[in-house]
C-alpha cells in the first residue's frame, strides 16, 4: 500500500518540467528519502565535491552517519575530510576571507539550500553549467546567471556548450550540446545529481526521516482507534436505530 501511494504521488507530478516563478526552467526530479542507497550516494557526492567549500554546518557527521545507516568507521575513513572528529559539524576548512577572494563572495552554507531554492531548482542547477568564455571561472548556469561558483563535478559530466536558451519553444527547456564527455554518460550524471538533491532535501531536514517512521505508527493508531469508535457508536445508538 506505501508503494502504492508513493507510486500515485510520483504519477500525479508526471510532467517532466515546469517554470519557475522567475521565468527560469526547472526540470522535475523525484526525492525519496526512504531511498538509502540514493542517499549514501548523495553524502558521498557532497563530501567530496562541495564540502571543500561549503558548509553544512546543522548537520553533524555523527547524526548523518545514523540516519543513513552508515558505520562511524566507514564515515571517517571515506567521508571525513574536513573534519577530525565524528560529533563535529560537516564544515568547510577553507578560510571564508580566502573563499571571498578566490570567488567574490562567500561560498554559502548548503544546510537549508534545498528548503530555501527547491528540490527542482537544485537539480535542474547541478546540471545546467556550460562554458562561457565571458566569465572568471569559465562557467555560467542557466537556471544561475553569472554565477560565482565554477563547475566543481565537470569531471563527472563533462563540459557542455549552450546551444539555445529554449526549445523548439520559450516553454521548453535550455539546449546543451556536450564538448568534452565526464567520467559518466548523461543518465549517469542525472541519476548521480538526483542522489545528491536528494540528500541536499535530507540535509534541510532530516527529522523528516523520523517522521515517516512514525506516521506509518500512527495511521495505524488512528485506524484501530477510528474502528472501535465505528463499533462503539453503533454499539450506543442500536436502540435508537
Amino acid at each position: 500500500m506505501r508503494e502504492f501511494l508513493i507510486i500515485l504521488a510520483f504519477l500525479i507530478g508526471a510532467p517532466s518540467a515546469q517554470a519557475a516563478g522567475n521565468g527560469v526552467y526547472l526540470d522535475r526530479v523525484y526525492i525519496n528519502l526512504n531511498d538509502r542507497a540514493a542517499l549514501q550516494n548523495g553524502v558521498r557526492l557532497f563530501a567530496n565535491y562541495c564540502l571543500s567549500c561549503h558548509n553544512a554546518s546543522f548537520m553533524r557527521y555523527s547524526r548523518m552517519a545514523e540516519d543513513l545507516d552508515l558505520s562511524e568507521d566507514l564515515v571517517r575513513e571515506n567521508l571525513m575530510f574536513a573534519g577530525d572528529k565524528i560529533g563535529g559539524l560537516m564544515q568547510t576548512t577553507m578560510p571564508a576571507d580566502d573563499a571571498k577572494k578566490w570567488f567574490g563572495v562567500t561560498p554559502p552554507d548548503l544546510s537549508l539550500v534545498a528548503r530555501s531554492r527547491g528540490a527542482d531548482w537544485l537539480y535542474t542547477y547541478l546540471r545546467s553549467f556550460y562554458l562561457d568564455p565571458e566569465s572568471p571561472s569559465g562557467w555560467n548556469n542557466t537556471v544561475f546567471d553569472h554565477v560565482a561558483m565554477p563547475h566543481a563535478l565537470y569531471e563527472l559530466q563533462g563540459s557542455q556548450k549552450l546551444v539555445a536558451m529554449h526549445g523548439e519553444d520559450e516553454h521548453s527547456g535550455p539546449k546543451f550540446e556536450l564538448d568534452l564527455p565526464g567520467k559518466l554518460t548523461p543518465v549517469e550524471y542525472d541519476k548521480s545529481m538526483r542522489d545528491l538533491t536528494n540528500f541536499l532535501v535530507y540535509l534541510a531536514e532530516p527529522a523528516k526521516l523520523k517522521r515517516y517512521g512514525i506516521g506509518i505508527w500512527v495511521l495505524i493508531f488512528l485506524g484501530v482507534l477510528g474502528t472501535l469508535a465505528f463499533f462503539l457508536k453503533k454499539e450506543y445508538w442500536r436502540d435508537i436505530h
